[in-house]
């Protein structure tokens, strides 16, 4: 249902293999499960490379992407995105906010707290900050 490519937006991107229907649930995000205080570490290090990989789950856990993970950690970030994540039973799923055609990238709003020192690239002119 989904692929790895090279993407416009950055780096690598996830890609609809075939029609994905609204609210379907696509992938879950995994990587170690690990504290916020590790995250606060690790994340500065992944900042400094220009990524995103700490997925946060709840106040005392947050997902690490990069240790672990899966395709899911290379779905981009968009102001105006075709996914959303959702949160069930500890688990993060990115499922469709709209019907998604083959060929679509999948993403999503990251919605981060951080630095904002990484500028979005979801549209020519975003003055979006991640």
């Amino acid at each position: 249902m989904i692929e790895r490519r090279r993407s416009k937006l950055h780096g690598w991107g996830v890609f609809a293999t075939e029609r994905i229907p609204k609210n379907k649930r696509i992938i879950h995000y995994a990587g170690e499960k690990i504290t916020n205080r590790e995250s606060a570490t690790r994340e500065q290090v992944y900042l400094d490379q220009g990524t995103i990989w700490c997925f946060k789950l709840n106040s005392r856990w947050v997902i690490d992407g990069a240790v672990g993970g899966n395709v899911a950690r290379f779905v981009n970030h968009s102001c105006t995105s075709n996914c959303y994540a959702q949160i069930v039973d500890g688990v993060i799923w990115i499922r469709a906010a709209k019907t998604i055609e083959a060929g679509d990238e999948l993403t999503y709003n990251y919605q981060t707290e951080g630095e904002k020192s990484i500028q979005c690239r979801c549209r020519p002119g975003c003055r979006t900050r991640l």
